[in-house]
């Protein structure tokens, strides 16, 4: 499979001189720098880095499943269990959406910079030396098999394998086996994907174990640009985060969406994110900064409980992790015990979700138990109710669910 780069790489086929906090192996998630962020994992990369992990993936061809989350991604993912699954399960989310980013900063994740889905694709076409295999799946009827045309005339650093127009069809109707083996047979080393995010971060979950391409992704109108059908919004409108009005603009139809996102955003900034923000605030005048955890393991048999006691931060995370990778291994059964619990912020939320992602592979549960009424608070403050109680269908206000119940516009 074709690298991206001509980077020196180790004898495993990792680029030399990578950083450490970009993690390049799928299969051990703890080592993500993964934030939990109303509900969804955010990871904290910036472009070169996405650009070189994926690079290293293709390197490796193991399966690798990338998610670009935006603000249709935060909405859709508070009221679809489904869809917040596949953000859950994912190997990277790069946040493609500057309300994330905004949101992100103010409840102090170190999120530099928006990673949309069109920039790691030109950045993917600046790498010349080796180019990437790409197969398109999705668009408009003709766009994939024009936006192919269009690359492989230019001299870049990707070449398109293939294209297929699946046709406006349910996920089972276009997940058939000759339509996963006409892609499999291609040997792109991404799949990019357009159907709509619900729908296509729904085929990607849905074929996740079928798909023999290592990394695959949904990013919407990429194909559209790539094809010269829609432009891109100058560099100054995407610093100040008003590519949606330039999109509006193209795509007139995409009003009714913004606006949907809009309110469940405005909705979700008040019952959410300014709270939390002003709990963070609160407890910096007290003085009360900080606290340090206390982790301990016991084992019974297969069955394993982790107690977690005072301050579950960021500055505790790498104690925990070799904690918990242990227990993961040993688990037949693993618990969390929060009742001892005091503080828990966006970072370790991140840590639980990949507990979760890993415990899953194993075709285990997480059980975390005990929290007390303010740690609850917190859990439901930051959209995690659901990791206390898996019935909880949905991270969103009930008041706030009117909103979503318009008829559904298509999104990217």
């Amino acid at each position: 499979m074709g690298s991206l780069s001509p980077r020196l790489r180790n004898a495993e086929g990792v680029p030399l001189g990578t950083p450490a906090s970009v993690s390049l192996t799928p299969s051990d998630d703890l080592s993500r720098d993964v934030y939990g962020v109303l509900g969804m994992p955010i990871d904290a990369v910036d472009l070169d880095a996405v650009v070189r992990q994926l690079g290293a993936v293709m390197v490796r061809d193991v399966p690798f499943l990338m998610s670009t989350p935006n603000l249709n991604f935060l909405v859709t993912s508070q009221i679809n269990p489904e869809f917040r699954e596949s953000l859950l399960r994912s190997d990277l989310c790069a946040v493609d959406g500057v309300p994330i980013v905004w949101i992100s900063r103010l409840l102090g994740v170190p999120i530099r910079m928006r990673v949309a889905g069109s920039d790691i694709f030109d950045s993917l076409k600046a790498e010349k030396s080796r180019p990437a295999k790409v197969f398109l799946f999705g668009g408009a009827e003709g766009v994939g098999e024009t936006a192919s045309k269009v690359l492989n005339a230019q001299s870049n650093g990707v070449v398109c394998v293939g294209s297929l127009y699946p046709g406006y069809v349910s996920v089972e109707e276009m997940s058939t086996k000759a339509i996963i083996d006409t892609i499999n047979a291609s040997g792109a080393g991404f799949l990019v994907v357009s159907l709509g995010a619900q729908k296509g971060q729904s085929w990607l979950l849905h074929n996740h174990h079928r798909l023999q391409i290592p990394v695959r992704s949904h990013l919407g109108a990429a194909i559209n640009f790539q094809a010269g059908l829609l432009k891109r919004a100058p560099l100054f409108v995407r610093k100040f985060g008003l590519e949606w009005l330039w999109r509006i603009k193209q795509e007139p139809y995409l009003w009714r969406r913004y606006l949907q996102d809009g309110l469940v955003l405005l909705g979700l900034m008040v019952t959410s994110v300014l709270p939390l923000v002003l709990g963070k605030i609160w407890r910096r005048a007290r003085g009360a900064g900080n606290v340090g955890l206390d982790i301990s393991k016991n084992s019974l048999g297969r069955t394993v409980k982790i107690t977690l006691m005072g301050g579950a931060t960021a500055n505790q995370v790498e104690r925990a992790i070799p904690v918990l990778r242990e227990a993961i291994t040993e688990a037949g059964r693993l618990t969390i015990d929060i009742s001892k619990l005091r503080q828990i912020d966006a970072r370790f939320f991140g840590l639980l979700l990949m507990v979760r992602k890993q415990l899953l592979e194993r075709g285990q549960m997480l059980e975390i138990d005990g929290a007390s009424r303010e740690i609850k608070r917190i859990f439901r403050l930051n959209r995690f109710s659901y990791l206390l109680d898996p019935e909880d269908g949905s991270a969103l206000p009930q008041k706030l669910r009117p909103i979503l119940q318009r008829p559904e516009v298509a999104v990217d």
